[in-house]
């Protein structure tokens, strides 16, 4: 009887150990779909609205700053950018969380009872609350489409800190690349600086430092962020309430000293109107669309994004705000949008049937 037991044992295992394996390869099947085609619905949304967001808000902007009647602050424009990310924020990790108690339970432990952690986002907020300032100064002196191809300084800005804050190594392709970016934006402002098109109201010069400033800012600030935070598992959602938390600070600060006298005078919201809010809306939505990108899309796939704004911004500023597209403009916006693509993907030059021959050997890093 006993041997008997001891012959069934291992026929009982193997059925246990096939009954297990037929359910992990049926679980399996039944979960590819479930794990692929969000994924992709997902990669495809956030790219189409980074392009959407990227264009539609440089219009906005544009608009809202040209348009005739009293005009808003641009110190409480940044102020309420940073409440509406901020709440946008909250809202999302209650929608990770699918509890509105335990989300805030979470947002209380990894904020308030972790104060150092929470503070180290301070120095990047500060910086990112200057580049949006920034930027509402640079929208106001430059036509929207120079300042969509201008504002591509961000990558060379931000390529430069990270080599010599992060010591980060970048290939041969990647430093002609950012050559080519920074010449394709300095023709489109060379094209501006000397247009003899009347433009009202507006400053090339102060358009050009502002929009430098900002990538300047912006490069820094993002370099800085991932220097400090590297390795952290807190979420992005609750890294975006740690920014807000400290930009609803530096902005009202910002407010205070520059525009103190004005709104005390005038009010908070003076000068908004419905597309005001619209404009100010869809900027604030496009720090959570980079962070769906950063997720679920690469590089080469956010660079076509950003080219595709770029084209549209083009082609939409000829139609609504008489917008001259000339050859040096062209020759500019077409360097940046190559310029882009090959930093984003260096080995894309392999595929240039002259190119591939001189600089195939020329990928390694420095």
């Amino acid at each position: 009887m006993k041997v008997a037991l001891e012959e069934q044992i291992p026929d009982m295992t193997k059925n246990v150990d096939s009954t297990i394996q037929e359910t992990r390869d049926s679980t399996t099947r039944n979960q590819l779909p479930v794990v692929t085609v969000p994924s992709k619905f997902m990669k495809h949304v956030s790219l189409v609205s980074l392009t959407l967001q990227n264009v539609i808000s440089i219009l906005l902007l544009r608009y809202v700053r040209t348009t005739s009647g009293p005009r808003f602050f641009n110190s409480t424009a940044v102020l309420n950018s940073e409440i509406q990310k901020t709440i946008l924020s909250v809202i999302l990790v209650i929608a990770e969380e699918r509890n509105i108690i335990n989300a805030f339970k979470l947002i209380y432990h990894k904020i308030v009872k972790q104060p150092y952690d929470t503070l180290k986002t301070g120095i990047p907020s500060l910086l990112y609350t200057l580049q949006n300032n920034l930027l509402f100064v640079a929208i106001s002196n430059l036509d929207a489409a120079t300042f969509q191809v201008s504002y591509q300084l961000k990558i060379f800005t931000t390529a430069i800190f990270m080599v010599f804050m992060l010591r980060r190594q970048l290939g041969v392709i990647q430093w002609i690349s950012l050559f080519l970016l920074f010449l394709g934006i300095s023709l489109v402002q060379i094209e501006n600086m000397t247009s003899t098109t009347p433009k009202q109201d507006v400053n090339a010069l102060v358009g050009l430092l502002a929009v430098i400033s900002a990538c300047t800012l912006s490069g820094l600030a993002g370099v800085y962020f991932e220097k400090i935070l590297k390795g952290s598992e807190t979420s992005v959602w609750i890294r975006n309430i740690q920014l807000g938390v400290f930009g609803m600070f530096f902005s009202y600060l910002t407010m205070y000293i520059s525009d103190g006298q004005d709104v005390k005078k005038h009010g908070i919201l003076y000068g908004y109107t419905h597309m005001v809010w619209l404009a100010i809306t869809v900027q604030s939505a496009g720090g959570l669309i980079v962070a769906l990108v950063v997720k679920y899309a690469d590089n080469i796939l956010k660079g076509f994004a950003t080219s595709s704004a770029i084209i549209l911004s083009c082609i939409i500023s000829m139609i609504l705000f008489d917008f001259q597209l000339t050859i040096l403009f062209a020759l500019g916006s077409l360097l940046v949008i190559f310029s882009i693509f090959l930093y984003s993907k260096p080995d894309l030059i392999t595929q240039i049937p002259i190119l591939n021959v001189i600089l195939k050997d020329k990928l390694t890093v420095y």
